[in-house]
C-alpha cells in the first residue's frame, strides 16, 4: 500500500474517455493504496486539476473537447504536477512531442496495469511525493531490495546496479510471480519493440544475475516467453 497509517492516500487523476477503463483502474489503484478520480474529456480534466491538489495525472492523448497535448500545455503554465501520458499512437514523434511538452513519462496503449503502476511509483519517487513505507522493503533470502531508496543488498553487501538493472529487477518483483514477457520488458525499459534477434535484454538479465550472486538464481528464464522472479520464502 502506498498510503501510511494516519495519512490519506496519494490522489491520482485519470483523464480518459474510456469509462470502462476508468472503472477497472479505480479498483486496481484502490488495491494499490491510491485514490483515483476520473475525468472523461480534456476540458473537465483540466478543470479538475486546477481545482484540486492531485499527486499525479494520467492523461490520454486522444480526448474529446481538448486533446491531451493541449491539456498538458495548459497545465505546465500553472503547475508542475507529474504527468504520465497514454496514447494508442505508435509513432516515435508522438512520444517525443509529449515529453518535450512537459510529460514525465509516456506509455503506449494497450498497456499492462502493473507496468502503469510501476511507472507511477517511479515518477512519484522522482518527484519526492512517495513516502517510505514498510512495503517498500522486500527480502528474498540473502537479497534485500528497498524499492523506495532503490538500494539492493546481497549477502550483506550493497549491490552496484545501473538504473536500468534496478528497473528490471523492480518490474520482475512487482509482477508477483507472474511471467513478464520479453515484449513487456523491452517496451517498458528499452522503449522499443522486441526482436527475436535482439540480445540486449539477455545481456542486462545476465549482468543483473551476476551482481545478485546467489540471489540471481531467483530470476528464471521461461524459454521463448520471458522471465519470472521466483523467490521462495519472501519476507516483506
Amino acid at each position: 500500500m502506498e498510503s501510511t497509517p494516519g495519512k490519506p492516500p496519494l490522489e491520482i487523476l485519470l483523464v480518459d474517455d474510456d469509462a470502462e477503463l476508468c472503472g477497472m483502474m479505480r479498483e486496481l489503484f484502490g488495491e494499490a493504496g491510491f485514490k483515483l478520480d476520473c475525468a472523461f474529456n480534456g476540458r473537465d480534466g483540466l478543470a479538475r486539476v486546477l481545482k484540486n491538489s492531485y499527486d499525479l495525472i494520467v492523461l490520454d492523448v486522444m480526448l474529446p473537447m481538448l486533446d491531451g497535448f493541449t491539456v498538458l500545455q495548459q497545465l505546465r503554465r500553472r503547475t508542475e504536477v507529474p504527468v504520465i501520458m497514454l496514447t494508442a499512437r505508435v509513432h516515435r514523434r508522438d512520444r517525443i512531442e509529449g515529453l518535450n511538452a512537459g510529460a514525465d513519462d509516456y506509455l503506449p496503449k494497450p498497456f499492462d496495469p502493473d507496468e502503469l503502476l510501476a511507472r507511477i511509483r517511479a515518477v512519484l519517487r522522482r518527484a519526492g511525493r512517495l513516502e517510505h513505507s514498510p512495503d517498500s522493503i522486500k527480502t528474498f533470502g540473502d537479497v534485500e531490495v528497498n524499492l523506495q531508496t532503490r538500494e539492493v543488498w546481497s549477502e550483506g553487501h550493497l549491490v552496484d546496479l545501473t538504473s536500468l538493472e534496478f528497473d528490471l529487477l523492480e518490474m520482475l518483483i512487482r509482477a508477483g510471480g507472474r511471467v513478464v514477457t520479453r515484449e513487456e520488458i523491452t517496451a517498458a525499459l528499452l522503449e522499443r519493440e522486441a526482436s527475436p534477434y535482439d540480445r540486449a535484454l539477455d545481456v542486462h538479465i545476465s549482468h543483473l544475475r551476476g551482481k545478485l550472486a546467489s540471489g540471481g538464481e531467483m530470476i528464471r528464464t521461461i524459454r521463448g516467453i520471458g522471465y519470472v522472479f521466483a523467490a521462495k520464502g519472501a519476507k516483506e
